[in-house]
């Protein structure tokens, strides 16, 4: 069962043809190979994890799928220089589903404004609750309003809300 919707979630995002990505804790890789079907040959999109495994299934997916502008990385995104890529090189950065699950949320917020462009946007969703158990353990949860404050005191400028799934709620924002 999947919760979010990557496809419908990138289509907000307004990636287009050439842009690099970063998508930090990428997971399982939904929004990596979202990403890399929208930013299309002359794009690139890095998925970084931490999970070796989950980089092999990302690799593997890619490859099944004739998609050759992934690269991955292992890394921890949650500390400066943890995404392994340099100052300003990204158009944009995916952060979903990861602040949930995050030790250091600042540190993950701040990373992403270190290696996006000015102007760069950044994606970022989460959940909203824990249904019941469906979801994360409810003392995870961050809301829409402490990510917001979090990206705000990075360096960020709020750009604007869109629905992100039942269960999620999604927002951009754009390095100043």
């Amino acid at each position: 069962m999947e919760f979010a919707a990557p496809r419908q979630n990138i289509a907000q995002f307004g990636l287009r043809e050439g842009m690099h990505v970063a998508d930090l804790g990428a997971g399982s890789g939904h929004y990596t190979l979202a990403a890399a079907k929208k930013v299309g040959e002359s794009g690139r999109v890095y998925a970084i994890e931490v999970q070796k495994d989950l980089l092999t299934r990302i690799k593997n997916l890619a490859r099944a799928e004739h998609i050759n502008n992934v690269e991955v990385i292992w890394g921890d995104v949650e500390n400066r220089g943890g995404a392994k890529l340099k100052d300003g090189s990204v158009d944009a950065v995916i952060i979903s589903n990861i602040l949930f699950q995050s030790e250091n949320k600042g540190g993950l917020i701040a990373e992403a404004h270190r290696i996006l462009k000015s102007k760069g946007k950044a994606l970022i969703i989460d959940w909203i609750d824990s249904y019941g158990g469906m979801g994360p353990p409810e003392n995870n949860i961050v809301s829409s309003d402490e990510a917001r404050r979090l990206c705000e005191e990075a360096g960020f400028s709020f750009e604007r809300e869109f629905p992100a799934g039942a269960q999620h709620f999604g927002f951009i924002v754009k390095k100043s």
